[in-house]
């Protein structure tokens, strides 16, 4: 005869792996359909693609929205937030990835609470936390309860600020009190074509001032990597990005209390560089070319350049010397002379304070004129970010 405990284990096994199977299709084959249909991968494809192969361990798969009016008989698997912590080339992680396919990845309560204590594990254990955005902003069926939420994570952005890497990926809409937390992170890389950031879409300002312009226009990656410099790189579609993710942390120490991670290198740490009086001019007046110059001192030629398209007037970014990263900021010859102007102190002041958390060597590369004159440019403030 059958053990009636052990049946009704069973069964509790048999419905908690229903549950799991749900939760894991997120918000439907027809909805993943879409997702793809726009070039997307799913929340849980992404984490697969950026985290060693079989490394990714769950966090709260079964966390369920809160129950307002608004929201009875509303299913949302896993609250439209998939979380939990892995490997990337064997250094651990904690990662959250929205999930679009629920909800439009909208932010409720649970949700934010759900990123709120990955966050908080990861300053526990001392690892980087990367954020895949896709979300259309704050579920308005929960009313001042999604915005909690929204206030649990912004606060865990600014007290952790300094004290581990956060980097946020988006990776499709970025709407409204979405955009914040990302642009209080260290880094931010867009997806070209399928991510937008916006506090206001087209059609709210279409209704208020009249100006009509798309999607693209308004919050595209190229417009935040070249225009707004809200963006530190972009790259064409998901798993390009992606790679960018591992390729930043890969100069990134694991928390403010340790070094940037050494790599062997078979580039000679007292390699003559002769080159370098061929490419730099002793005339004043003539540019040069400081992309190459930097290339020529680092390991094997390879910079990773943070903010390309903004203020080209400066140069910021990561390489290696001996193995060891450094942060390098260079004055760019071939752009208004190398002038500094307001865009510029900010792009180095920010990546300056970035290097200094993490504890980065900075190489500076000095060749410049001073600071941009003009009416616009003291009116501006250059006085108050040129201070920075």
């Amino acid at each position: 005869m059958a053990d009636p405990s052990r049946l009704l284990l069973e069964e509790l096994i048999a419905e908690m792996e229903e549950r799991r199977k749900k939760v894991l299709l997120g918000g439907g084959e027809k909805r993943i359909e879409k997702q793809h249909e726009k070039g997307k991968l799913t929340a849980r494809e992404r984490i697969a693609y950026l985290l060693d192969e079989g490394s990714f361990v769950e966090l709260g798969t079964f966390v369920e929205h809160i129950e307002t009016p608004l929201m009875q008989g509303i299913e949302a698997p896993g609250e439209g937030v998939v979380t939990g912590y892995g490997t990337i080339h064997g250094r651990k992680v904690f990662v959250f990835s929205q999930d679009f396919t629920v909800l439009g990845g909208s932010l409720g309560k649970m949700h934010g609470r759900k990123i709120a204590q990955v966050m908080d594990l990861a300053v526990k254990v001392g690892a980087p936390i990367i954020g895949l955005n896709d979300s259309a902003g704050a579920r308005i069926q929960e009313g001042v309860d999604s915005l909690s939420g929204y206030g649990e994570v912004f606060y865990r952005n600014a007290v952790y600020s300094g004290v581990v890497p956060q980097i946020s990926a988006i990776l499709g809409p970025c709407a409204g009190g979405a955009v914040y937390s990302p642009a209080m992170t260290d880094f931010v890389l867009m997806s070209r074509g399928t991510s937008y950031m916006f506090i206001t879409g087209p059609e709210v300002i279409k209704s208020v001032t009249r100006e009509e312009v798309s999607f693209e226009e308004l919050g595209g990656a190229d417009v935040h990597a070249q225009v707004s410099g809200v963006a530190h790189l972009e790259a064409e579609g998901d798993e390009a990005v992606l790679d960018l993710v591992k390729k930043l942390l890969s100069y990134l120490p694991q928390n403010n209390r340790e070094k940037p991670p050494i790599q062997p290198t078979g580039d000679p740490a007292d390699r003559k560089t002769p080159e370098l009086l061929e490419l730099v001019s002793p005339d004043p007046r003539r540019p040069y070319n400081m992309h190459q110059v930097i290339r020529t001192l680092v390991d094997e030629g390879e910079f990773l350049e943070i903010h390309p398209g903004w203020a080209k007037n400066i140069i910021v970014g990561f390489a290696r010397l001996g193995g060891l990263p450094v942060g390098i900021v260079a004055n760019n010859p071939r752009f208004m002379a190398g002038a500094l102007d307001i865009h510029a102190a900010n792009k180095a002041a920010r990546f300056i304070r970035t290097l200094d958390a993490f504890n980065v060597p900075i190489l500076t590369l000095v060749d410049v004129t001073g600071f941009l004159p003009g009416v616009a440019q003291e009116h501006g403030g250059i006085i108050r970010h040129g201070a920075k």
